[in-house]
């Protein structure tokens, strides 16, 4: 790949996380996308009409997205190279990443502060939250009245300014804190938002009359909801409800001496780029004989356990319609899941060269040495030799480079999606991931090459596999 379209990778990329700064705001950017190469939008909750040669995609709560490219292509005889019961080709990932949430009462009022209460979502490095310039997104629910009706709607907010601040404490204060900081996130992690005092001199507030409205009334501070209504161009009273999380107001940006660094929040977003230039044309699909699938879930960090996780019916769901909207035979549907294979595609820790030792000797991966295949005898990942194969195949036969990752046995290891989807679906599944470090701060950190070796590797599974497949052998 010439440098140019290296750069134009990476600042695609970049792009994309920078429209992204809630799992909402990740679908609602994916969605966008989609839509501009052709895809069409399916509702779960209606019935399908499915056309061989089309793409689609269907979103579940605006925080999980599945697309897929239904093959169609004519050859002799007018046959199709899709069959019902072939196999899909899926990427897994996620939208969600490490972060504060808003309590469903928020308002908190401390020594003269206005704090904002929140809870820790997954398990961040909550340490690099301290001293940061942070500002909220998420999605609010809005009532709407017109004509004597009245509705409800999904609005995405996101106030891109900094309005608060978590501070640390002083050192003078704490003489102890250089010998290990230690972070009660009860009691330390509340922003500040304002001061009382400023808040009641504020002319708009105190014009507005907010004060008298909601501050006994309110589950959050009065001050706060005026700024999120100036957003979403509504009254504070239409706003029914809300899910938002502090967000760093730093943008992501590649970075270092050498410009070879991104400095990122949440990088598990490679897999859709991929898959819009794998299926943007025909000749993209010429030699595809089953269906090209990305699916990104929410709530991995938290365990995959709700409506819209890894974990509930989504992806059995998704395949379940496609199958069925070509045939009414039920043995299709298990058939088509045999032939399929999942790239888990998350991320993996580098070597840190400050921490070498937390890494044992023949399993260190690199930034800019490719991706990782992530493997755990315990199932933590759900790799076996097939599966690492057929991934470490696709590099041989691309020229692209690729690391092999397992955890040290005097450490926990952590997991994905894929275990979830493995056993839950029954499918052939890999996992992966591009080697990083700062995993779960609020500025992690990767690096330009494996964002370029990410996209090449994810877009030569979606054109190889269904040839390499053809050729392994295993419960025959």
């Amino acid at each position: 790949m010439a440098d140019t379209e290296v750069c134009s990778v990476v600042s695609d990329f970049i792009d994309f996380l920078n429209a992204s700064p809630t799992a909402f705001h990740a679908v609602d950017e994916a969605k966008k996308r989609l839509q501009k190469v052709g895809y069409e939008q399916v509702v779960e909750r209606e019935d399908w009409k499915l056309e061989a040669g089309k793409r689609y995609f269907l979103t579940r709560n605006h925080s999980t997205i599945v697309a897929f490219a239904i093959v169609f292509y004519p050859l002799i005889f007018c046959m199709l190279k899709y069959v019902v019961g072939n196999g899909f080709h899926i990427v897994g990932a996620h939208t969600d990443s490490p972060c504060l949430k808003l309590k469903p009462v928020s308002e908190v009022k401390r020594a003269g502060y206005l704090e904002v209460g929140v809870q820790t979502y997954g398990g961040g490095l909550w340490h690099t939250w301290f001293d940061r310039d942070l500002t909220v997104a998420g999605r609010a629910m809005i009532r709407e009245e017109k004509g004597g009706s009245v509705s409800y709607s999904h609005r995405l907010v996101r106030i891109e300014e900094p309005i608060m601040r978590v501070p640390t404490l002083a050192s003078h204060l704490d003489r102890g804190v250089n010998d290990g900081f230690k972070v009660n996130t009860q009691s330390h992690l509340l922003p500040v938002l304002a001061t009382s005092v400023k808040v009641e001199l504020n002319k708009e507030f105190a014009e507005n009359g907010l004060a008298e409205k909601t501050t006994n009334k309110s589950r959050h501070h009065a001050f706060l909801l005026q700024m999120i209504a100036n957003k979403l161009r509504c009254q504070p009273d239409q706003i029914c409800d809300f899910e938002l999380q502090a967000c760093d107001t730093q943008p992501s940006i590649v970075a270092n001496a050498a410009k070879e660094f991104i400095f990122p929040e949440g990088l598990t977003i490679f897999a859709y780029l991929a898959l819009i230039d794998a299926t943007s044309s025909d000749n993209d699909l010429e030699n595809e004989s089953g269906v090209r699938m990305v699916a990104l879930f929410d709530h991995e960090e938290v365990g995959s356990n709700s409506a819209e996780g890894a974990g509930s019916l989504a992806m059995l769901d998704a395949l379940s319609r496609i199958t069925y909207s070509f045939t009414s035979a039920s043995k299709m549907l298990a058939k088509a899941i045999q032939r399929s294979f999942l790239v888990s595609a998350d991320m993996a820790h580098a070597l840190h060269p400050n921490y070498m030792d937390k890494h044992e000797e023949s399993h260190q991966p690199k930034l800019h040495r490719g991706l990782v295949i992530k493997h755990n005898a315990n199932q933590r990942y759900a790799t076996n030799a097939v599966t690492s194969f057929i991934f470490r195949e696709i590099a041989v036969k691309h020229n692209l480079p690729i690391q092999d990752f397992v955890v040290r046995n005097d450490m926990p290891c952590g997991s994905t999606i894929s275990p979830i989807l493995a056993s839950g679906v029954g499918i052939c599944t890999v996992d992966v991931g591009a080697p990083q470090l700062s995993m779960h701060s609020i500025r992690e950190m990767c690096a330009v090459d494996d964002v370029k070796h990410s996209y090449e590797h994810f877009k030569a599974f979606f054109h190889k596999f269904s040839q390499l497949d053809t050729e392994i052998s295993v419960d025959t």
